[in-house]
């Protein structure tokens, strides 16, 4: 210790400045290293973080480009036979979206849903109703004679009298099998129709195979329940509907496709 201190008090002043300039630049240079080494290994991990975020996101992107595509490879597989001017057709013939409706008149959410879409065709002339028979026999067994008694309505009076005869049912029909069938005739009476050729064309089953064939459509189209619907958009895509939903949602989803 001695030795030491006796070595640096017979330094001359120049020597220990120089020493000590030396001394600091040595000092700087190493912390200047582990400052930039520091520097160097943070980029680096930010740039490894930025490429993972990147390829997160593709990987995200990948994601939702195939379930669109899925989704868009679902909705055209649906089988649904074509709209022809034999259908029953609320609204313009040439507006843009058609709803294609699967409904059961002894159902109380296609009765929930019929103001809605009625109210949509009024509001919107870019939207027609197409309307097709799905009667569930095994829980409303009269629905398929009610659905015959629209068509007798159709074919006595046209497209207008089968609208207000399929009003007027769902207006008086309690809903769930609930309906008196005595009542056909008085509804087919109430919207004007001959009420003796309306109840020859009922007793007479002509429209019964009309009705199973509506009903095996909907079921080729995804029907499992009813009201069973299916947008199809200006582009030919096909939206399947199950259930009744709010008037809200099915005017947010109709305004998103014009």
């Amino acid at each position: 210790m001695d030795k030491e201190r006796g070595f640096f008090s017979n330094l001359s002043p120049k020597a220990s400045f120089f020493l000590g300039l030396g001394g600091a630049l040595v000092l700087f240079f190493v912390v200047g290293f582990f400052v930039l080494l520091g520097i160097v290994v943070s980029d680096k991990h930010s740039a490894n973080s930025s490429n993972s975020n990147i390829a997160e996101m593709k990987e995200d992107n990948d994601r939702i480009q195939q379930a669109n595509q899925n989704n868009k490879n679902r909705q055209n597989s649906i089988k649904l036979a074509s709209v022809t001017d034999k259908d029953w057709i609320r609204g313009r013939k040439d507006a843009k979206i058609t709803l294609v409706e699967f409904s059961d008149t002894e159902c109380p959410y296609c009765k929930k849903i019929h103001p809605a879409l009625k109210r949509i065709v009024e509001e919107n002339p870019e939207v027609r109703w197409v309307y097709r028979h799905f009667p569930l026999v095994s829980l409303h067994s009269k629905a398929p004679k009610e659905a015959e008694a629209l068509e007798c309505a159709g074919e006595l009076g046209g497209n207008d009298a089968f609208w207000a005869y399929l009003d007027r049912l769902f207006e008086i029909t309690p809903s769930n099998n609930g309906l008196d069938l005595n009542e056909l005739p008085n509804i087919a009476k109430y919207v004007g129709l001959n009420e003796n050729k309306f109840k020859e064309c009922i007793d007479s089953g002509k429209y019964a195979k009309k009705v199973q064939d509506h009903y095996n459509q909907a079921v080729a189209a995804g029907g499992r329940g009813t009201p069973y619907s299916i947008i199809i958009t200006p582009d030919g895509d096909k939206i399947p509907i199950s259930g009744a939903i709010s008037y809200t949602q099915l005017k947010q989803l109709i305004d998103s496709l014009l």
